[in-house]
Order: C-alpha cells, then structure tokens, then sequence
C-alpha cells in the first residue's frame, strides 16, 4: 500500500537533501541543518517537522535544541514503496512499448507493396 503523506514528505527536494544530511552526519539539529541547506533555520524547522509526522525522523531533546535523527526502519519502507512503484511502472512501460511495436508493424505490413 501507498502512503501519499510519505510519498509527499520525501518528494520534496530540500527534504530529500535533509535526509541525506542527518544520515551522512548520524543527526542534527534545525541549525546545524541550516548552515549546510540554502534555507533558514524556520524553514528547516517546518520542513523537519513535515519529517517527522510521518515519522522519517525522530526528535529528541539536546539543550534548548531538539537533534533529530532518521528513523532507518520508516525509510526503508518508503524506499520498499518506491521500488514497487517503479516496478510497475516497468511493467506498464514494457506493455507500452510492446503496443506501439504492433501497431507499427502492422503499419508497414500494411504499407508493403502486395503486387
């Protein structure tokens, strides 16, 4: 099954860049994130909660900031969700493509000189 909301979450490029911060450094905070991304700190903060609700990350208290880090196990779903996508769409592809190459063969059979 498709969840929209996550396939939201990780549609959007600045939050995919996220991801792949928090993943690369083991976590972050909002203004950590903020000195790597060209966005401030509060549309960090927006984006990183957009993670959070569906659950691609998970916050905990460090001072007066909040570290994040993402949840491996929610990823893997929405990266399992993509690959069955993509899957499928290989599939409807390839039934695409068979389509247009019968419809072109019969185009030429039917082009041919029959003298």
């Amino acid at each position: 099954m498709i969840d929209d909301d996550l396939w939201s979450a990780v549609g959007d490029p600045t939050r995919r860049r996220m991801l792949d911060l928090l993943l690369a450094d083991g976590g972050g905070t909002a203004t950590t994130l903020s000195e790597q991304l060209p966005v401030t700190r509060q549309a960090v903060a927006k984006h990183l909660g957009v993670l959070d609700r569906v659950g691609l990350v998970h916050v905990t208290p460090a001072g007066r900031e909040r570290r994040y880090e993402v949840d491996e196990e929610q990823l893997a779903r929405a990266v399992a969700q993509l690959s069955a996508v993509g899957a499928t769409w290989d599939a409807r592809l390839q039934r695409i493509k068979r389509i247009a190459e019968r419809i072109q063969r019969g185009k030429s059979d039917s082009g041919a000189d029959h003298s």
